[in-house]
């Protein structure tokens, strides 16, 4: 499928491309491989795969290098933005195409993201989802294709030109809520973020990445930190200080009785949180301000 391009980005995620990868070639697209400075063979299983690898030189985060994805899929009209633990089923690509000519007001599509337990993903609700409110949470599954509030940047489609006309990810973000902000951007031009139903993507989630120390930590902290910037830039309430206020006493209890992975867990949010709160930047953290 010349027409369409898919962006893999890559961190230590050796174990979960080859599924990925394989999918993808079922289906006839094609993939670029973006390697966030693996350790592990992520790039040799990239290239034994056929994929085209760029490889960056350290850890640019997960909005930042599928940036830099897109603007080397140079010629195609679709890229697909797809985590390595995410494997399409048959037929996916074609149904989402598909459905980009049925819905041409969608700006986004992404397919029926199934989770290892066999349910599939669906959010009913965004932070950042005033045009299709649901304060209550309530989940009704969609049986079709459907608008949502929010569309998963674990797999989703979109046209090449747009994606860069309107910035792409935001790069300030280093992981977490880039696709809420992107859905935000996408329905305030005006476009539609369409669930395509017919289109299957099963989602292995957590094996993106192989487990390291601090790994909890680190994420918890860039949760806090970016979700309080994602606020903040729509003009909604800094959730900083109710985060430290929330969090704190359970990171103090944790260390206290030496439980390593709840201290991780809410320390994390506590000192993300605090960053944000001090107005310190997640790049700076990751060394890359």
């Amino acid at each position: 499928m010349a027409d369409l391009v898919a962006i893999v980005v890559a961190h230590d995620s050796a174990d979960a491309l080859p599924a990925c990868l394989a999918a993808l070639a079922r289906e006839g697209v094609s993939a670029i491989v973006v390697d966030n400075a693996s350790r592990d063979g992520s790039v040799a299983v990239a290239k034994a795969a056929g994929a085209r690898v760029v490889r960056n030189a350290r850890n640019e985060g997960y909005g930042r290098a599928n940036n830099i994805g897109v603007r080397s899929a140079e010629g195609a009209a679709h890229v697909m933005i797809i985590n390595p633990d995410v494997e399409l089923k048959p037929g996916a690509a074609s149904a989402l195409l598909a459905a980009a000519r049925d819905w041409p007001d969608a700006g986004l599509l992404a397919p029926r993201i199934v989770e290892p337990d066999g349910r599939f993903f669906y959010q009913p609700r965004s932070l950042l989802a005033p045009y299709l409110t649901n304060p209550q949470g309530r989940r009704d599954l969609p049986e079709g294709d459907a608008c949502a509030p929010f569309l998963s940047g674990a797999c989703f489609m979109v046209r090449r030109d747009l994606f860069l006309e309107l910035g792409g990810f935001d790069e300030a973000i280093f992981l977490f809520y880039e696709d809420d902000d992107l859905c935000r951007r996408v329905a305030d031009s005006g476009r539609a973020l369409v669930h395509v139903h017919g289109a299957v993507a099963l989602h292995g989630r957590g094996r993106s990445s192989a487990p390291e120390p601090g790994r909890v930590f680190r994420s918890r902290w860039h949760q806090a930190w970016s979700r309080a910037y994602v606020s903040r830039k729509y003009g909604l309430p800094d959730p900083s200080l109710n985060t430290m206020i929330v969090n704190l006493p359970k990171a103090a209890l944790s260390a206290l009785v030496f439980r390593r992975a709840g201290f991780e867990r809410y320390g994390g949010s506590v000192a993300g949180a605090y960053a944000a709160w001090r107005g310190r930047g997640a790049l700076a953290r990751e060394g890359l301000s």
